[in-house]
């Protein structure tokens, strides 16, 4: 037992060291020890950037929080008791009830649920989006280019709560009509600049290379041009959670997103806004968490920036 309990040790160390010094080799063996050693080198900066690191944390405990929301609630979200209606938080409430007598802090953890969803089903859908006709429009030039980038323009000239509030007005109330519309208006940011960054790339000599060997466009977008494009695009996306998380608040605040009883943030905003000055609690509580989860995300995205840059000594 005791040759066990002091090998173990030794050998979880030895095996440490001997991970640190392959991640550390000068020169790496293989493609894929190329690709750990970059992701090692991009988490400690990552690591050693506080208020990025701050924001991971943040998103983390969301993510949780979401996750496991049925078994760290407390109430039934959906449950009604006028009895209990604007109670102060309190042992049994922890952060209080609403003007139904629901207990807010079960419904802020499945609103979680709904505003992530919100945000990253948004994401999956812009990113593709803006990547493709981003870098189409950067590669072709011509008249591909100017048309794509005029309705790119005719998107960007409207403010993305406005546009939003066109798209949802005209398909309806509700989520998922809210995600299709907060998605029409975000994915033209995300073309602009993967037009940018394939303008750069496309004069690189490797692209030039690929075209004499025969390579045809649509295979020089895709695989050379596109995936130099992700880092940048990443990053956008990351700092657009913010916007796409405030414009859903926005719809549903204005009744035109997640419907009631849902326990979206801004629904229970809206709902909270008429006891401000009697019942903080209810409004101030679902807009301190949307203002905490955008706060993260733009401070992670300010810290991924840092890390992918290819300029960054």
């Amino acid at each position: 037992m005791t040759d066990k309990a002091i090998t173990s040790p030794a050998v979880a160390a030895a095996a440490h060291t001997g991970l640190a010094a392959w991640l550390r080799a000068p020169v790496p063996t293989s493609p894929s020890h190329a690709r750990m050693q970059q992701l090692w080198l991009q988490w400690r900066r990552l690591r050693a950037n506080g208020s990025a690191l701050f924001g991971l944390c943040v998103i983390v405990i969301l993510l949780i929080a979401a996750t496991f929301a049925p078994l760290l609630a407390t109430h039934d979200i959906f449950e009604q008791n006028l009895a209990t209606r604007l109670l102060a938080p309190s042992m049994e409430h922890w952060l209080g009830t609403d003007e139904l007598g629901r207990d807010v802090y079960s419904r802020l953890l499945f609103g979680a649920r709904i505003t992530l969803y919100i945000a990253l089903l948004t994401t999956v859908i812009v990113a593709p989006i803006g990547l493709i006709v981003g870098t189409t429009a950067g590669y072709l030039g011509g008249w591909v280019d100017t048309v794509l980038m005029r309705i790119v323009d005719v998107f960007l000239a409207f403010p993305n709560l406005i546009l939003a509030l066109a798209f949802v007005a005209a398909l309806g109330p509700g989520i998922e009509n809210a995600i299709i519309a907060i998605s029409l208006a975000s994915w033209p940011p995300i073309a602009r600049l993967a037009r940018a960054e394939t303008l750069t790339i496309r004069k690189s000599d490797y692209i030039a290379a690929v075209r004499l060997q025969g390579a045809s466009s649509l295979r020089i977008i895709f695989g050379h041009i596109m995936p130099m494009c992700i880092p940048s695009v990443v990053v956008r996306v990351t700092l657009n959670m913010a916007a796409i998380i405030l414009t859903a608040a926005g719809l549903g605040f204005l009744g035109l997103g997640a419907q009631p009883p849902s326990p979206e943030w801004g629904t229970m905003l809206s709902s909270g806004r008429e006891f401000v000055m009697t019942s903080w609690w209810i409004a101030a509580i679902p807009g301190t968490a949307i203002l905490i989860t955008s706060l993260a995300f733009n401070l992670l995205g300010d810290g991924l920036r840092d890390v992918l840059d290819p300029r960054h000594g």
